[in-house]
C-alpha cells in the first residue's frame, strides 16, 4: 500500500498518523478491512503495541476511539464470519470495526477531506457553509415562533434561505 501523503496532509495529525499506522507492516493490531473501506482494531494488541510506539499522544485506548468519531469515523456492528472483516489470523480481543468515507486503502489524497469536528466546524456545516445546508445563521430576531431546526443555527427564518 501507498505510505506516501499528499503534500497537503501534516504528518503530525491524526489522520496522517493513522494513514501511516494502518499501512505499516510493523503494526498487526490495526488493519484495513477485506474491502479497504474500513479499519479493524484488535483492542488488546493495540493496546500493547501502542505502548512501545510514540505515535500518538495518548496510550489510552479509549482517547483513541474518541480522536476516531472526532473525524467523523463511525463503528461499524460486526458482522457474521467471513464479512468485510476477513480473516482474523492473529485476534487476541474484541476486534472493532472503524469507517470514514475519506479513509480508503491505496487512496490517500482522500486523507484531505478529514477535518476534525470541533464546535466551529459544526456550526459551519449547521450554517450551510459547506455548500448542502439551505439555512444560513441569521441574527434577526425570533418573530415567528418557529423553533430552531439546524443544530448551530439559532434562527432558521424563511428569509433567511440562501
Amino acid at each position: 500500500p501507498d505510505m506516501f501523503l499528499p503534500a497537503a496532509i501534516n504528518p503530525s495529525n491524526f489522520p496522517a498518523k493513522l494513514w501511516q499506522l494502518v499501512n505499516s507492516p510493523r503494526f498487526r493490531s490495526i488493519r484495513w478491512d477485506a474491502r479497504g473501506e474500513g479499519l479493524l482494531i484488535d483492542q488488546p494488541l493495540f493496546e500493547r503495541e501502542l505502548n512501545g510506539a510514540n505515535l500518538f499522544k495518548t496510550k489510552n485506548f479509549t482517547s483513541f476511539i474518541r480522536q476516531l468519531n472526532l473525524y467523523g469515523f463511525r463503528k461499524l456492528v460486526a458482522g457474521p464470519a467471513g464479512s468485510v472483516a476477513g480473516p482474523r489470523p492473529d485476534s487476541t480481543g474484541p476486534l472493532h470495526h472503524f469507517h470514514s468515507p475519506h479513509f480508503r486503502r491505496d487512496h490517500p489524497e482522500l486523507l484531505v477531506n478529514l477535518k476534525r469536528l470541533t464546535s466551529a466546524n459544526k456550526a459551519k456545516l449547521a450554517a450551510g457553509l459547506d455548500g448542502q445546508a439551505a439555512f444560513a445563521i441569521c441574527s434577526l430576531p425570533c418573530t415567528t415562533g418557529t423553533p430552531p431546526t439546524r443544530p448551530g443555527c439559532s434562527r432558521p427564518h424563511p428569509e433567511c434561505l440562501l
